[in-house]
């Protein structure tokens, strides 16, 4: 059994799969926040685990408790651990970051995984978490670049907290008046604003790039249902991106040279 481990930087989330499997067609998945991590011991002890994929965006130690609990769940405690980093190149997936190895495992992932799904298109990635990233791919397999910025949560709680009187809100799974009678409302309408337009700048650039190929924009994360709302260009909603990306760099790496 092949676990996909996805740590962020608030959750992890997993899958198991049988190795033969196509990507995306998991025996089994969960996610449980940070403080929840113990969770993970009894779950993966269920599962016949051969071979682990990791990409971990969380620091040391973090990565020093999950490899505790996969030393503990495994039937073979010498089972490696494969720690996905950003490559040159990988899984049919070229990085075009000026240094490969800096762009974030979990955005080269995301990447792939999207690839996956759409292998003929350009691609548009807005992953809304903790941060929100929205990357680029071309549809000759070149991750173009991206940007960061603060996730819908971080950036209401952040105005909340530096601003005297306002109260920390959480955004609902609901559209909003753009022009908000409410404070509450007004901050979310603001921030997710923010979000919106980036990814829209974003999608509009993009379309000037690459013009005469189709572009897919795809939203990812646990703010992307919210966000996708208020989008108003073209897009779908896919969570797992990262998992996606990890189960076919697994198989690649069962055909291929490590990437």
């Amino acid at each position: 059994m092949l676990l996909m481990i996805d740590a962020g930087n608030t959750r992890i989330k997993w899958a198991a799969a049988e190795l033969a499997a196509k990507p995306g067609a998991w025996s089994t998945f969960g996610s449980v926040a940070h403080e929840q991590i113990a969770q993970l011991e009894s779950a993966w002890c269920a599962l016949k685990i051969t071979e682990v994929i990791v990409s971990n965006v969380a620091g040391a130690e973090l990565r020093a408790k999950l490899e505790s609990i996969l030393s503990t769940a495994s039937s073979d405690a010498g089972i490696p651990i494969a720690w996905f980093a950003s490559s040159p190149d990988c899984a049919g997936l070229r990085n075009g970051y000026r240094q490969p190895q800096q762009l974030g495992c979990d955005r080269f992932a995301s990447a792939i995984g999207a690839r996956t799904l759409f292998p003929d298109c350009a691609l548009l990635i807005a992953t809304c978490g903790t941060a929100t990233t929205i990357d680029g791919v071309s549809a000759d397999g070149l991750f173009t670049g991206g940007m960061i910025l603060p996730g819908l949560k971080l950036m209401a709680s952040s105005l909340a907290r530096n601003t005297a009187q306002l109260p920390e809100v959480i955004a609902q799974g609901e559209r909003l008046p753009l022009f908000a009678d409410n404070t509450e409302e007004a901050i979310i309408s603001g921030c997710v604003s923010a979000q919106v337009g980036a990814i829209e700048r974003a999608f509009a650039g993009f379309a000037r790039l690459y013009r005469d190929d189709p572009i897919q924009c795809i939203v990812s994360g646990g703010a992307g249902a919210l966000i996708a709302l208020h989008l108003a260009v073209p897009c779908i909603h896919a969570d797992n991106l990262v998992l996606l990306g990890l189960h076919t760099v697994a198989k690649h790496h069962t055909h291929h040279n490590p990437c």
